[in-house]
């Protein structure tokens, strides 16, 4: 029987999917395997009849460019119970190829672990993926899809920016980002947004509502005291991750509830939110500003990705085939943007002690980041005291440094 490599997407997408699976696939195609792609992520490959796509060089060439992701994703997270090896051994896997994120490479080595005790001997090599940038790669490099996702992002706000100076109005803007700002603050720096909000910036003191609703006082007032009524304000959905269930609950924010009573944050719009909260305190300080909430979210996912992901994937692609040939497993692949150089990363060196990747975070000591905190914001600064005084009746609440503690 003819060897096969079977390739499964795992969370959600991100802008490139398709170019890795292409390369991946041409790259095996060439050296005579089958490519067998599985529809529903790990909840399609061990269920009773998966639905398999098999991938020619006629389908992975008219996919490499598109958004989105041909074979259907899935966020299902197998036990070990529902293991089997009826797909393995019925097409002659010799590879399993996973797209996702940390959770879909440690279900994929769960996975390796069960078929080697169970006298299946297959690779398994995982392609890391999110738009969130918050994988521990080496060098810095991105996670594939994050470029594109900022690109749309900054499309997007660019957009958004002009209305705020055609209506004279303040926007609003969340980006997503699960625990990470790199997100947000990539589209922010690009779009000289006046104020960025990010969890790491809250390295001192805290996150609550009330310091992330000054900070954006905080840019209003700057720019009125520079003669502009309209501008916007990023905020990484990140910050909802270090809140505590109580800070969320005194919101006064109508959330529904999971059956462990934690609010359900994905039932709502994390824009609407911080807008709501905004015009609240506004409207209690006695100041008349228009904002409205714009959520940066699934419109980013499925875009067609840039040049910078298109090549970047590809190499990530062709680096699957070669650590297979290598003999790694159990790894994650890693490509050098510049030269190219392909290294495997395995889970246990970027983990804690209790196996979860440790995620990387925006370097708030960074020379990049001081530069866009310094120079490419505007907020509320001593100098800006007396002027501020007009709207203001404590100014110095509203100093970014005082209410971050920097």
């Amino acid at each position: 029987m003819k060897q096969s490599i079977a390739l499964l997407c795992g969370g959600g997408p991100a802008p490139g999917i398709n170019s890795v699976i292409s390369s991946v696939a041409k790259a095996f195609l060439y050296d005579g395997y089958r490519v067998l792609g599985i529809h529903d992520g790990y909840k399609g490959l061990f269920s009773e009849n998966p639905e398999i796509q098999e991938i020619d060089f006629k389908l992975a060439d008219d996919i490499h460019k598109r958004g989105g992701s041909a074979l259907v994703m899935s966020r299902f997270k197998p036990k070990d119970s529902e293991f089997n090896t009826n797909f393995f051994v019925k097409h002659n896997v010799k590879l399993l190829v996973t797209i996702g994120g940390d959770d879909t490479a440690s279900t994929a080595n769960r996975i390796s672990k069960y078929l080697k005790e169970n006298n299946v001997q297959i690779q398994n090599i995982h392609v890391p993926k999110t738009i969130d940038n918050d994988l521990p790669l080496p060098d810095d490099t991105p996670t594939f899809g994050y470029q594109s996702a900022k690109q749309e992002g900054v499309r997007i706000a660019q957009t958004i920016y002009e209305d705020a100076r055609t209506s004279g109005n303040w926007f609003v803007v969340s980006a997503m980002g699960r625990e990470a700002g790199h997100l947000a603050f990539g589209i922010g720096a690009a779009s000289h947004f006046p104020m960025i909000i990010i969890p790491e910036m809250f390295n001192k003191v805290p996150v609550t509502f009330d310091r992330i609703i000054k900070l954006i006082i905080s840019a209003i007032i700057k720019r009125k005291i520079l003669g502009i009524g309209y501008g916007l304000a990023i905020v990484s959905e990140g910050v909802f991750h270090f809140m505590t269930d109580e800070e969320i609950n005194n919101s006064e924010i109508n959330f529904t509830y999971d059956e462990h009573g934690h609010p359900e944050l994905g039932n709502v719009s994390k824009a609407h939110i911080f807008n709501v909260l905004l015009q609240n305190k506004l409207k209690e300080m006695g100041l008349k500003v228009k904002s409205r909430p714009v959520e940066l979210g699934y419109e980013l996912r499925c875009v067609q990705p840039t040049a910078y992901d298109l090549l970047y994937c590809a190499l990530l692609g062709y680096g699957v085939k070669q650590l297979f040939d290598k003999g790694c497993t159990g790894c994650m692949v890693t490509a050098n943007y510049t030269k190219g150089s392909i290294k495997p990363l395995y889970l246990e060196d970027v983990s804690d002690e209790n196996g979860k990747v440790i995620p990387r975070l925006v370097d708030i000591e960074g020379e990049k980041q001081k530069l866009i905190f310094e120079h490419g914001m505007q907020y509320i600064q001593p100098a800006d005291y007396e002027a501020a005084k007009e709207y203001l009746d404590n100014p110095e609440d509203f100093d970014l440094r005082k209410i971050l503690n920097w």
